[in-house]
Protein backbone atom coordinates (compact mmCIF):
# COMPACT_ATOMS: atom_id res chain seq x y z
CA UNK A 1 0.00 0.00 0.00
CA UNK A 2 2.46 2.19 0.69
CA UNK A 3 4.22 1.70 -2.73
CA UNK A 4 1.08 2.99 -4.47
CA UNK A 5 1.02 6.30 -2.88
CA UNK A 6 4.17 7.12 -3.38
CA UNK A 7 3.68 6.23 -7.06
CA UNK A 8 0.18 8.78 -6.76
CA UNK A 9 2.16 11.62 -5.36
CA UNK A 10 4.81 11.26 -8.37
CA UNK A 11 1.76 11.79 -11.23
CA UNK A 12 0.67 14.65 -9.19
CA UNK A 13 3.54 16.54 -9.26
CA UNK A 14 4.20 15.76 -12.89
CA UNK A 15 0.42 16.45 -14.08
CA UNK A 16 -0.68 19.01 -11.73
CA UNK A 17 2.02 21.14 -11.72
CA UNK A 18 2.38 21.56 -15.23
CA UNK A 19 -0.85 21.99 -15.90
CA UNK A 20 -1.03 24.77 -13.16
CA UNK A 21 2.02 26.51 -15.15
CA UNK A 22 -0.05 26.39 -18.35
CA UNK A 23 -3.47 27.86 -16.26
CA UNK A 24 -1.36 30.74 -14.70
CA UNK A 25 0.91 31.53 -17.86
CA UNK A 26 -2.45 31.69 -19.86
CA UNK A 27 -4.23 34.25 -17.87
CA UNK A 28 -0.77 36.61 -17.16
CA UNK A 29 -0.71 36.27 -20.96
CA UNK A 30 -3.79 36.60 -22.75
CA UNK A 31 -4.59 39.65 -23.84
CA UNK A 32 -6.31 40.97 -26.97
CA UNK A 33 -9.91 41.33 -28.93
CA UNK A 34 -9.74 37.41 -29.94
CA UNK A 35 -12.12 34.95 -28.72
CA UNK A 36 -10.74 32.60 -26.43
CA UNK A 37 -13.04 30.56 -24.94
CA UNK A 38 -11.66 27.56 -26.55
CA UNK A 39 -8.25 28.13 -24.53
CA UNK A 40 -10.44 28.57 -20.95
CA UNK A 41 -12.35 25.28 -22.13
CA UNK A 42 -9.17 23.41 -22.43
CA UNK A 43 -7.76 24.98 -18.94
CA UNK A 44 -11.26 24.16 -17.48
CA UNK A 45 -10.49 20.27 -18.82
CA UNK A 46 -7.09 20.59 -16.96
CA UNK A 47 -8.63 21.79 -13.76
CA UNK A 48 -11.14 19.25 -13.91
CA UNK A 49 -8.92 16.30 -14.18
CA UNK A 50 -6.84 18.07 -11.78
CA UNK A 51 -9.41 17.48 -9.18
CA UNK A 52 -10.14 14.45 -10.29
CA UNK A 53 -6.45 13.51 -9.20
CA UNK A 54 -6.95 15.08 -5.66
CA UNK A 55 -10.37 13.06 -5.50
CA UNK A 56 -8.04 9.78 -5.77
CA UNK A 57 -9.12 9.14 -9.64
CA UNK A 58 -5.97 8.77 -10.71
CA UNK A 59 -6.46 7.37 -13.68
CA UNK A 60 -9.11 9.30 -15.05
CA UNK A 61 -7.49 12.63 -13.74
CA UNK A 62 -4.17 11.85 -15.61
CA UNK A 63 -5.88 10.95 -18.54
CA UNK A 64 -8.37 14.26 -18.05
CA UNK A 65 -5.40 16.57 -17.44
CA UNK A 66 -3.17 15.12 -20.15
CA UNK A 67 -6.08 15.94 -22.71
CA UNK A 68 -6.15 19.14 -21.05
CA UNK A 69 -2.67 20.20 -21.35
CA UNK A 70 -2.78 19.26 -25.03
CA UNK A 71 -5.68 21.51 -25.92
CA UNK A 72 -4.39 23.93 -23.79
CA UNK A 73 -1.37 24.34 -25.82
CA UNK A 74 -2.76 24.03 -28.95
CA UNK A 75 -5.64 26.55 -28.30
CA UNK A 76 -2.92 28.63 -26.83
CA UNK A 77 -1.10 28.58 -29.73
CA UNK A 78 -3.39 29.00 -32.10
CA UNK A 79 -4.92 32.23 -29.68
CA UNK A 80 -1.32 33.74 -29.15
CA UNK A 81 -0.88 33.67 -32.90
CA UNK A 82 -4.16 35.25 -34.08
CA UNK A 83 -3.42 38.18 -31.02
CA UNK A 84 -0.42 38.48 -32.64
CA UNK A 85 -1.79 38.87 -36.26
CA UNK A 86 -3.84 41.39 -35.29
CA UNK A 87 -1.11 43.52 -33.23
CA UNK A 88 0.88 43.79 -36.21
CA UNK A 89 -2.15 44.05 -39.47
CA UNK A 90 -3.70 46.26 -36.53
CA UNK A 91 -7.07 44.55 -37.05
Amino acid sequence: MRRRHVITQRLRGLVVTPGFIVIVALTCGAAGAADKTKVDQATQRVQRGAKEIGQGNVGTGVKETAKGIGNTVVEGAKFSGQTIKEFFTGK
